[in-house]
């Protein structure tokens, strides 16, 4: 069974007002959930002086022009359901393909997709069987007003593995995801570690100034205080609309580019992803912190298949340095590139030939 969702048509006024100058300072704190305080009342500042249609790229979202979310990668858009909802995947490339499946994990932000694994699922789709699911609360997946953790997205991980057993057989999956995504990724290695042959995270939390993360197991860094401010009354709207517009989302993307030259596909899809029903509750989850486990270095240091561990050095996400405390891991490797967060985006081939590189090591 799959799910069509609508996505709404988006006005973007552009203009070159005081206000404008305003809005990175307003946005920025909604970006890392790690630095919210002291951003917010600038954000709630903003929001009070101007209503959201006069804010340049925040126009309000209109139905008029409802269309259904188009695919985000090639292939074969396939569902399920089960006791999360509706999981949604994408799936590419010769069931009988030589190597194992290879299993792809969108990041979390406010505007998370398949998109942002597109070059690695189009380049792979013709060499293997290629999966990029779609995380609850994202894509053609549920969005439903639940609570989002830690735990329903490992559980999401591993559901998914489990369908494509069900396709596969038996087999032990190479798996990669993307920044907070990797969280849940180890996750899921540590609990079922015969399910997967080799991860890959590619610029992934945990690993920065404010490690180790070793709370309670399950404990997250949420801050109910913060999530019930996001969600109160008209409150709601507006904020996820100032959040998703096209000037928000392309000062998020520079970002994580730590320049200019974006992707400007991986842009409009966001736009487009954002304007479907629910598309705000999974990430008033994120940024309240919810979705950030407290326990993580525990779960990183529990692992024993292969790992490969990548990243950039430009832009917001360059903060590494406690991934020192896994370089006399042997079953760690390390690469980095000279790019921002998303490497298979700006040097394709080379982000290609390092992870082949890796995962031809792990059949010795």
């Amino acid at each position: 069974m799959q799910k069509k969702i609508r996505a709404d048509g988006w006005n973007s006024p552009r203009g070159g007002s005081h206000n404008e100058r305003l809005m990175p300072t307003a946005i920025r704190f909604l970006a890392d959930p790690n630095h919210l305080l002291s951003r917010f009342v600038c954000a709630v500042a903003v929001a009070v002086a101007m209503p959201l249609a006069a804010v340049p790229g925040c126009a309000t979202v209109t139905s008029s022009a409802a269309q259904p979310l188009p695919d985000a990668v090639s292939g074969e858009r396939r569902a399920f359901s089960g006791r999360l909802g509706v999981l949604s995947y994408y799936v590419a490339g010769p069931l009988e393909a030589q190597g194992p499946p290879l299993l792809l994990i969108h990041s979390i932000n406010a505007a998370g997709s398949a998109y942002e694994v597109r070059p690695l699922h189009e380049h792979y789709r013709t060499q293997r069987t290629v999966y990029s699911m779609e995380l609850p609360g994202f894509g053609h997946s549920d969005r439903s007003d639940r609570e989002y953790s830690p735990r329903l997205m490992t559980d999401a991980v591993l559901e998914m593995v489990e369908e494509i057993r069900r396709r596969h057989g038996p087999v032990a999956v190479d798996a990669l995801a993307l920044s907070l995504s990797s969280e849940f990724l180890a996750r899921a290695a540590s609990e079922a570690p015969d399910r997967f042959r080799s991860i890959a995270l590619v610029s992934p939390t945990g690993f920065d100034k404010r490690a180790p993360w070793n709370g309670p197991p399950g404990s997250t860094r949420g801050k109910r205080w913060l999530y019930n401010t996001f969600t109160v009354g008209l409150w709601s709207r507006g904020f996820f609309d100032f959040l998703t517009s096209r000037r928000s989302v392309r000062f998020f993307l520079e970002k994580t580019w730590g320049g200019k030259n974006i992707d400007e596909g991986l842009l409009e899809y966001d736009l487009l992803t954002t304007r479907d029903p629910g598309a705000h509750h999974a990430v008033y989850y994120f940024v309240s912190g919810y979705l950030f486990s407290a326990d993580i270095t525990r779960v990183y240091e529990s692992l024993s298949m292969p790992v490969w561990m990548t990243h950039g050095v430009r832009g917001d996400f360059t903060d590494y340095r406690h991934k020192a405390a896994f370089d006399g891991r042997t079953n760690w490797s390390f690469d980095v590139f000279e790019t921002g967060a998303l490497p298979h985006f700006e040097v394709p081939n080379e982000f290609f030939a390092r992870y082949d590189r890796f995962v031809t090591g792990t059949d010795r």
